[in-house]
């Protein structure tokens, strides 16, 4: 505790200013809960499309009790997620709100985003653990909830951004997919983008790999419901598998950064790469410098990989380069790896940066 003399030292405004900061995040933290459930419980869809309503209907739509609805949508209205008619006490969700809370084929759907706190959340003893002794969590001890809200939140980056707005902005990687090349896809968790260039590109075929047997049984389920299953193969493995000869394109979407080894991932896709092939890598788009993330972006980021992008390549023994890598870091693997040219791709992308690496 400060003493008197010390405490009136101190600038008043700013720690008035700092308390509501405090009072902020935490609040956040407390609402977070409130989101996870509106959407897990579906309230979200049941308000979607369907104009002012009140708890009371809203209870019956939902298959919620309405006492605990109506606490949770006096969060929503505090929030600004939700509107409230004072007049006749009906809630409504804007269509502005409902594309991105409700609407799966939306290519602004967050859902996946909100359903990935409380399965984090319950790492957080383990975390505890692994602060004071060092070592990290293996991935295998995440719920599969966390990796299901993992795929829900990469599906519509795959599915719509990848496609119509990233790789037409890729001259030789577009020309390449349109005339037919084989590509691979490593760490490719659920099978978003592979099931959303090959959909795009069918001259070219298409292997996914991923040391997570559940997002490769999942990707294979994913293929089959978008009726690729005979077009996509899928493989549980690290990197380039050598029994999968030599691929003109491998890709990485926010891959590198996770893995225990990056060094030798790097090597085993210079490895993999035909002669004139190419390497995409995609990450998030942040600094290694930390004076270079002060924002929300950078605070997210920053406790995202605390709580699984850095410490599960800690439990492998591995560098535990977190999350926010960067251009300077990205680069030097490449070169180390063996890669003769590193190039930063000029799209203009608030969350992602975009690598292409020759061999």
């Amino acid at each position: 505790m400060a003493s008197k003399a010390t405490s009136d030292k101190l600038d008043r405004a700013r720690v008035d200013r700092f308390t509501r900061t405090v009072m902020r995040d935490n609040a956040a933290v407390f609402f977070g809960a409130m989101t996870y459930l509106g959407s897990r419980l579906e309230i979200f869809e049941s308000m979607a499309g369907q104009g002012p309503m009140t708890a009371a209907r809203l209870a019956e739509r939902s298959g919620v009790n309405e006492r605990y609805l109506r606490e949770w949508l006096g969060a929503m209205v505090a929030a600004g997620y939700v509107e409230l008619d004072e007049k006749t006490g009906e809630y409504h969700l804007p269509g502005e709100h409902a594309m991105v809370l409700a609407d799966r084929d939306s290519p602004l759907y967050m859902a996946g985003l909100l359903r990935m706190t409380v399965p984090l959340m319950k790492m957080v003893p383990q975390l505890e653990e692994v602060f004071r002794s060092g070592g990290g969590i293996a991935t295998a001890d995440y719920p599969a909830e966390f990796f299901e809200a993992r795929d829900m939140e990469s599906r519509p980056r795959y599915m719509y951004h990848l496609v119509r707005k990233w790789l037409p902005q890729m001259p030789l990687i577009h020309e390449r997919l349109q005339k037919g090349c084989r590509v691979i896809d490593i760490g490719c968790g659920g099978g978003y983008a592979l099931i959303s260039m090959a959909s795009a590109y069918p001259s070219s075929k298409f292997t996914g790999s991923d040391l997570h047997d559940l997002s490769i049984e999942k990707a294979r389920s994913n293929a089959a419901e978008a009726g690729l299953a005979e077009l996509l193969e899928f493989a549980i493995a690290d990197g380039v598998p050598d029994e999968l000869g030599k691929f003109d394109l491998v890709t990485t979407f926010d891959v590198v950064h996770d893995s225990p080894d990056p060094d030798a991932l790097l090597r085993s896709i210079r490895e993999g790469l035909t002669e004139g092939g190419i390497y995409l890598m995609v990450e998030l788009n942040a600094s290694s410098r930390v004076e270079d993330n002060i924002s929300d972006w950078g605070k997210m980021l920053y406790s995202l990989s605390t709580m699984f992008c850095m410490t599960t390549s800690l439990a492998d023994g591995g560098a535990g380069i977190g999350a926010l890598m960067g251009e300077d870091t990205a680069r030097e693997l490449a070169y180390q790896a063996g890669f003769r040219s590193f190039e930063k791709l000029p799209l203009d992308d608030e969350y992602f940066a975009f690598y292409q690496l020759k061999a």
